[in-house]
């Protein structure tokens, strides 16, 4: 059984979106009702206005569909809105789904019935596959039959979601493909250049590209779009440049291939959400942490929190540029880890002993984020490693630990004295003694005093040290060191006093 909210997820937000939620429990079948007429409406059934475009027309149907028992009513906007149709669906307690303008009806009931039937075939298999995988195999098949050619269904990130038979007949960058499962930077790189990528955001219809000077196979490509979103691509293999009306022909498959995108994507945007709330759960450590790592499939051994973000703005989204990036980083890695999104900041939780090493190596490959991993620790106690993530990647941030990507073993000494620092400067530990004296004697003088003291005090006993990071000379420090003794007075002998301005030193520099 599949509710009315059910499906909307399941079709998601580009196409659907509730605009009044009924109390209907169930959603049985889909009917098409015209305006006026009066056609058999059962309990639970998904009505659909086509051709109802009147405001008075719209409140009428919805209004005998509540008296009917319907589940819902699927209307084009402006007509969910309209006060008269909100007061008839109020009144027979049905649900007002609204339905994208740009999408046709005919391609809104076969995603409907698709995704009735998928959720039959779930309710009597019990089983976790996805049902539509097989379906867009099938549908790569037709498609290369209609074009005669070897084709794949990508995804808007170049992910190979499916492929048909007779691959055999293509080239090194199509087998290379097909074997990572996504088309590899290098090729994607070729035809980034010759602006295959562009002509598909701009809503070509067929996009054919030549024969390349590196052996690579003429490709001719088709947009899957659904409201004027780009979900995704077809690349055929073909011989040479293709008649128009075959192109045509492979053309016009994409919209059956949308229905079963959106339908996939919308599936796993709803087990990605899921997902994302059992992490939270994780890293709040609040609520049945236990029950969620299981949920998680989690291993009883220690784990990390990954903090990651992005350093470059996104036009795009600033969410989706993460989670593209992680699934890029993470392919091949293995156990793919579990995944949220709080405000700007991606959280991973891996396994310390396999995740984190093969995840840091496949890091190395990638510029732009700062990731930052916190201690590992039982997947019960995560709190604190995220607490420890989440404060090295600020630290990152502001540049006090090189990166891009540190682990906490890599940075604690930072931390610890960052937290030190913090906790003198809220003290007011750093408002006694001759460093306010030093700090404007540099101001005014262009001296560099400060600087001075907190090498030396950093290299006891080892002026070339200090020296060196200085970049001065020996003797240079010693003449510094002994005008300082002429501008303040401070016994440099005492250990306490050493130890005293080496804690404001660091107050001022860390914190």
């Amino acid at each position: 059984m599949i509710t009315v909210q059910g499906v909307v997820d399941r079709v998601g937000p580009t196409l659907l979106h509730t605009r009044m939620a009924g109390s209907g429990g169930h959603v049985a079948d889909v009917v098409i009702a015209e305006p006026g007429a009066r056609d058999p409406i059962g309990d639970g059934d998904l009505v659909l206005g086509v051709g109802v475009h009147a405001t008075k027309d719209a409140a009428e149907l919805v209004r005998y569909c509540g008296e009917e028992g319907a589940a819902a009513v699927l209307l084009k906007p402006p007509l969910p809105v309209r006060a008269a149709v909100r007061s008839a669906a109020q009144a027979g307690d049905v649900a007002l789904v609204e339905v994208n303008p740009a999408a046709s009806w005919a391609q809104v009931v076969l995603l409907l019935r698709s995704v009735l039937d998928a959720a039959a075939d779930e309710a009597d298999e019990h089983h976790g596959a996805d049902p539509g995988l097989g379906d867009l195999f099938r549908l790569a098949d037709a498609a290369a039959a209609v074009i005669d050619a070897p084709v794949t269904i990508e995804d808007a990130n170049s992910r190979v979601l499916a492929y048909s038979a007779r691959q055999d007949r293509t080239d090194p960058a199509r087998v290379s493909t097909i074997m990572g499962r996504r088309v590899p930077d290098d090729v994607l790189a070729r035809f980034r250049s010759r602006g295959v990528f562009r002509d598909l955001s701009r809503g070509r219809t067929t996009i054919f590209v030549p024969r390349q000077k590196d052996g690579t196979l003429p490709r001719l490509i088709v947009p899957i779009r659904m409201g004027g979103e780009l979900l995704g691509s077809m690349w055929a293999v073909v011989p040479g440049p293709v008649a128009d009306e075959r192109a045509s022909a492979f053309a016009d498959t994409a919209p059956v291939v949308a229905l079963h995108l959106l339908r996939r994507r919308a599936r796993e945007d709803a087990d990605r959400r899921r997902s994302a709330e059992l992490v939270r759960t994780v890293l709040e450590g609040t609520g049945s942490v236990r029950l969620a790592a299981a949920e998680l499939d989690l291993p009883d051994e220690p784990h990390r929190v990954v903090a990651m973000a992005i350093r470059t703005p996104d036009p795009l989204g600033a969410e989706g540029m993460r989670l593209a990036l992680w699934e890029r980083i993470t392919a091949g890695v293995g156990r793919r880890p579990a995944v949220t999104e709080l405000r700007d900041v991606l959280y991973a939780v891996v396994p310390d002993r396999t995740g984190w090493p093969a995840l840091r190596q496949a890091l190395a490959r990638e510029e732009g984020p700062l990731v930052a991993a916190g201690p590992p620790a039982p997947v019960t106690e995560l709190s604190g490693s995220r607490a420890v993530a989440e404060e090295m990647l600020n630290l990152l941030r502001t540049g006090l630990i090189a990166g891009p990507v540190v682990g906490h073993e890599d940075a604690w000494t930072v931390l610890a004295l960052h937290r030190a620092a913090t906790g003198a400067l809220a003290a007011g530990a750093t408002e006694f003694g001759p460093l306010a004296v030093l700090s404007g004697h540099d101001t005014q003088s262009g001296t560099s005093y400060v600087d001075t003291l907190f090498e030396w005090l950093r290299h006891p006993g080892d002026p070339r040290a200090a020296s060196r990071a200085l970049r001065i000379h020996p003797n240079t420090l010693r003449y510094r060191m002994a005008k300082l003794a002429e501008l303040v007075e401070v016994d440099m002998d005492d250990p306490d006093t050493r130890l005293a301005l080496l804690v404001q030193l660091a107050a001022r520099r860390w914190a």
